[in-house]
């Protein structure tokens, strides 16, 4: 069986033990999603025996238990394996009773996010042995160690010499910490290379000869891919912080923590990083770029890594490039039909320009992508100039903008012009030079696909009169303008509908005349903080006559949104009202990421 095969039948194993644990309440006693505090020694009634437990904690009935005591001694097992074998407890009643009857927190596995930064600090084998591992550590620099058996005193004493911190034992079910076991085993095997050198001769190939002081390094970089490609992550920040490393990930647009690297392995794991993207491990005075692709599980991803020295070591950034990805259709993007449609027959002109703008991170590039997917066929010509290339596409022509070698975008723009191309993409348009390349070509037969910085989309227009684009030539190239944010979707398991005033929503900014039902962000252990994958927001500007005129009268961008309004363009707060009120995210969500609060 392959090691992706393995997770996969752990996973559904775990999901199997999840369906059948007792109810819970909705969050945990202490505060942190799958850990219990005891709750009868905090009502002063701390049980003497297991037995005890199962009994106050309503899992088994006297009668029961007391069958299950006959049977025990009849047999010559304990009354706790007749109760098992009978299935009038489970494998997580039962380790909760022994949480309750030790007076120690009990770990619901299936739920609680294991910081692997902390379970890197002993084997897979070890933890095996004991039937324990580490899952947390505290700001006093004490460690939260999930056991079957806290009893095991002798367990906890060679814990405590090898890692060096004074330990907190928990309870965890046996079964849960058989299946964390075998997911930390198969981290190792899940990361692999992803192609040959001659399909890919800018990816690097990785070492795999490593030594035995490497390999926990090496199983803790794995674990973080992994659990990053898990969650969806974007980015990886590796940001050294005094003594120790904090790992951070970008989902769906806002970071949030991942773990602690502890002291002792932070240079290895940034000197492992720079070998993956083929960089100079030797060099920390000057920022480093690299690239590697690799397979995570069934997932082929492609890392961008930068290092930046910074006060307390070098820091490291990934960008996590999910091939599958390039893949979206236009269908996927999430527009309104009548957004949709503009943006459409847009850029199937036989000529002219498609601006798509808004801030870094905003799906610009996925938005060219979904148009350059459905404008591919073989009687186009398509070249595309990209820094970086991000995502490489077949039957299309792409070039690597090389400032060092004086490729620039403008360079390549007009190098492309000469190339016979029906469609250009330029990745940016970052000066004045590409920005009135861009426009000669799309007024000289050619469709020309790019970004650009801008809040909104009728700031574009004044935007390119500002880089030296007379308005004449904007308003003949110029055929629709997106702009696009991506918000985050609320997590279909957790979100709670709510009743929003009219009141309320115009204080928020919103532009209503009655109440509504939205949805609240709660948050569960399949989502982050109530949010899970993200839609986008999108206001359409199509360049119609009317418009044209008003360039040509250098009109405000105030004017022209108004006329595009009017015209039945709406806006990004427009977008996300409906989205609000569709039920696919929150008024907090829209105003945070349209910049209104």
């Amino acid at each position: 069986m392959s090691p992706q095969q393995q997770a996969g039948q752990v996973q559904s194993m775990a999901g199997a033990r999840a369906a059948a644990r007792p109810p819970a309440p909705a969050d945990s006693n202490t505060g942190v999603p799958g850990l219990w505090a005891p709750t009868l020694k905090q009502a002063g009634r701390t049980p003497p025996t297991v037995l005890d437990a199962l009994v106050r904690l309503g899992y088994v009935g006297a009668l029961a238990l007391e069958s299950a005591v006959a049977q025990a001694q009849a047999s010559g097992i304990t009354p706790e394996q007749v109760l098992m074998g009978n299935q009038t407890v489970s494998n997580d009643q039962l380790a909760r009773a022994t949480a309750e009857k030790f007076g120690l927190n009990y770990i619901d596995l299936s739920t609680f996010e294991i910081d692997f930064g902390v379970a890197a600090l002993i084997s897979a084998d070890k933890a095996r042995s004991y039937e324990a591992l580490p899952v947390r550590q505290y700001e006093d620099g004490s460690v939260l160690v999930a056991m079957a058996n806290p009893a095991n005193v002798l367990a906890l004493d060679d814990l405590k010499l090898m890692i060096k911190k004074e330990l907190r034992p928990a309870v965890a079910a046996p079964d849960d910490l058989a299946g964390a076991f075998t997911r930390l085993t198969n981290l190792d095997e899940a990361v692999t290379e992803a192609f040959d050198d001659d399909d890919e001769p800018e990816t690097v190939q990785l070492d795999v000869r490593e030594s035995a002081s490497d390999a926990p390094v090496v199983k803790l970089i794995n674990s973080i891919l992994v659990q990053a490609v898990t969650v969806g992550a974007s980015d990886l920040h590796f940001e050294p912080e005094g003594k120790e490393m904090r790992v951070r990930f970008r989902v769906d647009g806002v970071l949030q923590r991942a773990t602690t690297v502890p002291r002792k392995m932070v240079s290895g794991m940034i000197s492992r990083l720079k070998i993956m993207a083929d960089m100079d491990i030797a060099e920390k005075r000057v920022p480093q770029d690299g690239r590697v692709a690799l397979r995570v599980g069934p997932v082929a991803v492609d890392l961008r890594v930068v290092t930046m020295p910074s006060v307390f070591g070098e820091k490291v950034v990934i960008r996590v490039l999910d091939k599958s990805s390039t893949q979206m259709t236009f269908d996927d993007l999430g527009m309104t039909e009548f957004a949709g449609n503009r943006f459409r027959t847009g850029f199937n002109s036989p000529y002219g320009a498609v601006l798509v703008t808004g801030p870094t991170g905003s799906g610009k590039t996925t938005s060219l992508y979904a148009a350059v997917n459905q404008l591919n066929t073989v009687e186009r010509a398509i070249l595309t100039i990209e820094d970086p290339v991000e995502y490489q596409l077949q039957g299309i022509s792409q070039v690597q903008v090389n400032n060092k070698a004086g490729l620039t975008f403008a360079a390549g723009l007009r190098a492309a012009l000469r190339a016979d191309p029906d469609v250009i993409m330029v990745g940016e348009i970052r000066d004045a030079e590409t920005a009135k390349i861009a426009v000669e070509a799309a007024l000289t037969g050619h469709l020309v696909l790019s970004t650009l910085h801008t809040n909104d989309a009728p700031t574009t227009i004044t935007r390119l009169s500002e880089m030296g684009v007379e308005p004449f030539l904007t308003a003949t190239a110029l055929e629709v303008v997106v702009n696009q944010r991506l918000a985050r979707r609320v997590c279909p398991f957790c979100g709670q509908t709510v009743k929003v005033t009219a009141d309320q929503l115009r204080a928020s900014g919103f532009d209503a005349d009655k109440d509504i039902d939205a949805v609240q962000a709660v948050g569960c252990s399949r989502c982050s903080n109530g949010y899970k994958g993200r839609v986008g927001l999108y206001e359409v500007l199509a360049v119609t006559d009317n418009i044209r005129s008003m360039i040509l009268e250098r009109a405000s961008s105030d004017d022209i949104e108004h006329q595009a309004v009017e015209e039945g363009m709406s806006t990004l707060r427009m977008d996300g009202f409906d989205k609000i009120k569709e039920g696919v995210t929150t008024i907090e969500e829209i105003s945070r990421v349209t910049g209104v609060t």
